[in-house]
């Protein structure tokens, strides 16, 4: 049996440049959109000073693009939800920034806290809330960039067509 290393066998991997991946620029897979949404929850001086809470509609801010792609951020003031809904042939990224949000499926609810993260598929239907008594803010990456949110009704979950 060979007692060499897979580092002594190969060599420095650094010296041999031609084998290094390119760092992409822009996400393409589901853990990049993910590692995306952490990195920017984690900076807050992104969006810290952009939040704002309106007591009669959710407030929203469209944050950053890129190929494909759009990241949104959200407040919730108490009591404020999205509705059932799913993000037609988008998928996503759901982080909350401050706060307490409650995600509500077909499977049951779900309490997330700051840091907390989802990430869903096209189709995937589900109902964010505010429940708690403190505002909240998340951060949402879509790819590709949301261009429908259709509405369900939580009897039947059939779709009604909402331009966003």
């Amino acid at each position: 049996m060979n007692s060499d290393s897979d580092l002594q066998i190969a060599g420095d991997i650094l010296a041999v440049q031609h084998l290094l991946q390119p760092a992409r620029e822009h996400p393409v897979t589901v853990a990049e959109f993910a590692g995306l949404a952490r990195s920017i929850s984690a900076d807050r001086a992104q969006w810290a000073h952009l939040v704002e809470y309106d007591a009669t509609s959710r407030w929203y801010h469209r944050l950053r693009t890129g190929p494909g792609y759009e990241v949104w951020l959200l407040s919730w003031v108490p009591g404020q939800g999205s509705g059932l809904h799913d993000h037609g042939p988008s998928s996503g990224v759901l982080t909350v920034l401050q706060g307490e949000l409650t995600e509500r499926t077909e499977r049951g609810e779900q309490s997330l806290t700051a840091g907390s993260q989802r990430v869903f598929a096209p189709g995937y239907a589900h109902e964010v809330v505010n429940d708690s008594l403190e505002p909240a803010a998340s951060l949402h990456v879509y790819y590709p960039g949301l261009t429908e949110m259709p509405m369900h009704r939580a009897a039947h979950c059939t779709t009604e067509a909402v331009p966003v």
